[in-house]
């Protein structure tokens, strides 16, 4: 219990002491300044040494004993008043002038002491009493100035206004950041009239100078559409120039393309050519050869045949002459045969005989060439001869053999029969009819 008695009590302590610190300290903001009075309160103006009869606190907190000093707060920011003021200037011409004054407490002890004895309680009449002074300060000028100087110099009326008030807002606490002088008017229209010359000067020079304006305009235009026409015609040219490159590089690339579709016409006609040449003329010429060799060939054929059929009729011819010839002869001979064989035995009948049909021997055997259509000779007319003789060996050689059948025959009669008158002896034959 008395420990937690304690802790309450340091508490309540702790809660008083807060209370009282916030009763008692006071903090200046960084636009004002804090003018505390009462028991204690006094002070040293820091700037001049003067005794003040009370504190002054910026920026900073300091303590206020509650019922024994009060505290109270000075703005210290930027205010604004406007003036409006009926003067007459040196030539007896009213004139109203208007401007604003932006002002404000000064920074320094002995301003805001200044303006805390005259302001404090009656801060909102700070701009009524500031207007009043720079009215007062601003007639008393204009009065030596002419309208002229009013118009012509502003800056220096507002220098003049600012340096003969600054005495007084320093005495009052308060400086001057600005002072403007924004219209200046008069009732009579002196400012009008004064100005019409100028106007109507200017408005001359304005119109002489934009009349300037426009005949320099009007060349420069003229420039101008001449430069954009020279601009026009060089860039004509040098589009026409352009567009011959093209069409000339257009003609030499059309020319490339035809000479390249000539070249592959060509070279397709070649090809062609050599296709045709080798499908069509090179069988057409070797059927063409072919047929030439054939008809040569046939030709030489009909010329050897009919060399072969004049040689054959020769033959023929020799054969039929050699035949009557020994046609002749064999009959002669037979004759003569027949004779002998009459008085000798029956072989020389049948050599008789067969004399007698020679001639149809030797038809028979020269027969055999009328049979043959085309004959090739290898070694000409003895080959015919050749022929010839073989073919009447083949007469001969029948005879023999039809001895030879005589011979037999008789050998069997005479073995068979007895000897007698009719006995046959063999003759051998002639040598020269074999």
């Amino acid at each position: 219990m008395p420990i937690v008695a304690v802790a309450i009590g340091a508490v309540v302590a702790i809660i008083v002491l807060i209370i009282i610190f916030k009763a008692i300290w006071r903090v200046a903001e960084p636009n004002e300044a804090l003018i505390i009075s009462g028991l204690g309160a006094k002070a040293h103006n820091r700037d001049t040494a003067e005794s003040l009869g009370f504190k002054i606190t910026t920026g900073k907190g300091t303590m206020v004993l509650p019922g024994f000093q009060t505290c109270r707060r000075l703005s210290l920011d930027t205010r604004v008043s406007g003036l409006e003021v009926t003067c007459v200037t040196s030539q007896g011409i009213k004139v109203h002038v208007r401007g604003v004054v932006i002002y404000k407490v000064g920074d320094d002890f002995s301003s805001i002491a200044n303006a805390a004895r005259r302001f404090l309680d009656q801060q909102k009449m700070m701009d009524d009493k500031t207007h009043q002074l720079f009215a007062g300060h601003l007639r008393s000028i204009v009065g030596n100035l002419t309208v002229e100087d009013l118009l012509r110099d502003r800056d220096r009326l507002t220098n003049q206004v600012r340096t003969s008030s600054a005495d007084e807002m320093g005495k009052l606490g308060l400086v001057v950041d600005s002072l403007q002088i924004q219209d200046i008017e008069d009732e009579v229209g002196y400012i009008d009239n004064l100005g019409k010359p100028n106007s109507a000067a200017v408005a001359s020079a304005a119109r002489i100078a934009e009349a300037q304006r426009n005949q320099e305009a009007t060349q420069a235009e003229q420039m101008a559409e001449q430069a954009n026409a020279a601009q026009i015609r060089d860039t004509e040219i040098k589009k026409r120039e352009y567009q011959g490159q093209v069409d000339q590089a257009a003609a030499e690339a059309r020319q490339q393309v035809i000479m390249k579709e000539t070249k592959n016409a060509e070279l397709e006609a070649d090809r062609r050519e050599k296709a045709l040449e080798a499908e069509v003329r090179k069988p057409a010429d070797a059927k063409a050869y072919e047929r030439v060799t054939l008809a040569e060939a046939e030709r030489k054929a009909a010329v050897a045949q009919a060399q072969a059929e004049a040689e054959a009729t020769k033959i023929n011819g020799q054969a039929e002459a050699e035949a009557t010839r020994m046609k002749g002869i064999a009959e002669a001979e037979a004759i003569k045969a027949r004779a002998d064989a009459l008085a000798e035995n029956q072989e020389a009948v049948i050599a008789q005989q067969l004399a007698e049909q020679w001639p149809q021997i030797v038809e028979a055997g020269a027969g055999v060439f009328g049979n043959v259509d085309n004959m090739v000779v290898l070694n000409g007319a003895e080959g015919v001869e050749d022929m010839l003789a073989k073919a009447l060996t083949l007469g001969g050689t029948g005879l023999g053999v039809a001895r030879q059948l005589l011979s037999t025959m008789n050998g069997q009669r005479s073995a068979d029969a007895p000897a007698g008158n009719g006995k046959l002896v063999p003759v051998e034959s002639d040598p020269d009819t074999k």
